[in-house]
């Protein structure tokens, strides 16, 4: 059975096959230029920026529904971070925050017709938890330095059993935190995408439904695992050496 192929990438891809064409490239009829993954990941990254635009431009001291409800998305971050790191993990929030949006509309957009999530495919969570390790060690290293930040998160607590805790802490930074992060996200969500598609080909339309209304909720649960666990990986690199 022939793969399905979405609308907007259908739609992308073959602007781009378009434009190939007129500078002179060939590109095989239906062959993704761009991968699906790819475009519905910049879907969700459009909505993200669209709906901030409309929403942040009219503000008022007195606020509106739609005001109201991104000031408690902004006080949940605060008090995720206040809660694991403290106050001066504040800074934290612009990247947490844009993370977790990111990840918690990507996995939604897979419940809209002719759309599918791109934290459905390991390459888009692979990319997330790439960027939250990058920035995690980064901020420590601001904090610390770098010796300093290596002798505290590399080497133990002890000089003599360094020997011993580099190599673990190099498997757990680098191989097993991004794995982790990666395969959680990318399990659940490709799982209850696959349900769901099995349930609505075996008893279309009623059916479905209760396990949509269950995949809302899995859905801001799996991006809220995400951003607790990379708070956690903050606190770790920006805590104190006691």
């Amino acid at each position: 059975m022939a793969e399905h192929k979405f609308i907007l990438v259908e739609l992308v891809n073959g602007f781009f096959r378009w434009v190939s064409g007129l500078v002179g490239l060939t590109v095989e009829p239906g062959r993704e230029i761009i991968p699906s993954y790819i475009v519905m990941a910049a879907a969700a990254t459009l909505i993200i920026i669209v709906f901030f635009k409309l929403t942040v431009k009219n503000l008022h001291l007195f606020p509106s529904r739609m005001q109201h409800f991104l000031e408690m998305v902004y006080r949940f971050f605060q008090s995720l971070v206040d809660d694991v790191i403290g106050p001066e993990g504040r800074s934290y929030i612009p990247a947490l925050g844009t993370l977790g949006l990111f990840i918690a509309v990507s996995n939604l957009i897979g419940l809209l017709p002719e759309m599918e999530s791109p934290t459905a495919n390991w390459h888009t969570t692979f990319g997330c938890a790439l960027f939250i390790v990058i920035y995690y060690h980064s901020r420590g290293v601001k904090k610390h330095g770098f010796f300093g930040y290596l002798k505290k998160s590399f080497l133990g607590p002890v000089w003599w059993l360094s020997w011993l805790f580099l190599p673990i802490e190099i498997v757990q930074h680098f191989i097993s935190r991004p794995l982790s992060l990666t395969m959680r996200l990318f399990g659940n969500i490709f799982a209850e995408d696959l349900v769901i598609i099995i349930i609505a080909s075996l008893v279309p339309f009623v059916a479905p439904i209760p396990m949509m209304a269950m995949a809302i909720f899995t859905s801001l649960l799996q991006s809220f695992i995400f951003v607790m666990l990379s708070t956690i990986y903050l606190a770790g690199a920006a805590a104190e050496e006691h």
